[in-house]
């Protein structure tokens, strides 16, 4: 196993035609590991019965949002890479489908509803749509008011925006409209197993956007390029395909430890 190398030569340089950043598989790949262990304690937990009592909030929720927020946010540094935002949204889109079709028809737990792919899918729809138009945020200023923008919004699916003292309360009117939980207000009616709405974490994936703009144009260094830790990086360039297969697995090997 490598571990991650630089080439001695840190000088920014331009993206190399069909040149992969390591770093971006690297960081992508730990998150999505992250995740499969994640998902294997909530299963362990709530579906196969097992008593996990480290398992609870506040740690929890650190532990998920740690693995969503950087991983949207990867997410919106390497769209500016693409070559094709709208196939990729167009992707996503087909597999979010796919996973809230699958999990309605097994109903092992609840069905998944705007999920964190559905998440990725608009994001990228978004992004795509702001690069048509040449209004894709870039730089640092940008990138720090996305963030800041990002956590006031944290509260929106309970009804409140802002942080701390500077907390407002949405009119209760439009929190009982029903059909906007994709875009971050659900109804009282809407559950989901996984729900990553338009809002906040567009803002997050804007963010890495952001970011990713002002890296591209100044030119990646060396280590970028080179940063290598050879299992994680494969995952990280097939996270799609892991986040698909890694729930099956899962609750079989849940079903089997009860068996």
């Amino acid at each position: 196993m490598a571990s991650p190398v630089s080439s001695g030569d840190d000088s920014s340089r331009p993206l190399e035609p069909n040149g992969r950043l390591g770093v971006f598989d690297l960081v992508r790949g730990f998150s999505v590991v992250s995740m499969v262990i994640f998902h294997l304690c909530y299963d362990l937990k709530f579906i196969a019965g097992y008593d996990l009592e480290w398992f609870e909030p506040p740690l929890q929720d650190v532990w998920r949002c740690s693995i969503s927020w950087v991983f949207l946010f990867i997410a919106g540094c390497m769209c500016t890479l693409s070559r094709n935002n709208l196939r990729r949204a167009l992707e996503y889109g087909c597999v979010a489908l796919a996973i809230w079709a699958v999990t309605t028809v097994a109903a092992v737990d609840t069905p998944i509803s705007f999920g964190i792919i559905y998440c990725m899918s608009a994001c990228t729809l978004v992004a795509w749509a702001l690069q048509r138009i040449r209004a894709l945020p870039r730089g640092y200023v940008a990138a720090a008011l996305l963030f800041v923008a990002f956590i006031s919004l944290l509260g929106l699916a309970d009804g409140t925006i802002g942080v701390g003292p500077w907390t407002l309360g949405l009119p209760q009117e439009l929190t009982m409209v029903e059909g906007l939980a994709w875009l971050g207000i659900p109804s009282a009616s809407f559950s989901s197993g996984d729900y990553y709405p338009l809002l906040p974490y567009l803002l997050i994936y804007l963010c890495g956007a952001a970011m990713g703009t002002r890296w591209k144009e100044r030119g990646y260094p060396s280590w970028a390029y080179d940063a290598n830790l050879a299992p994680l990086n494969f995952v990280g360039r097939h996270a799609l395909l892991v986040y698909v297969i890694h729930q099956p697995v899962i609750l079989a090997v849940c079903a089997l430890l009860g068996s």
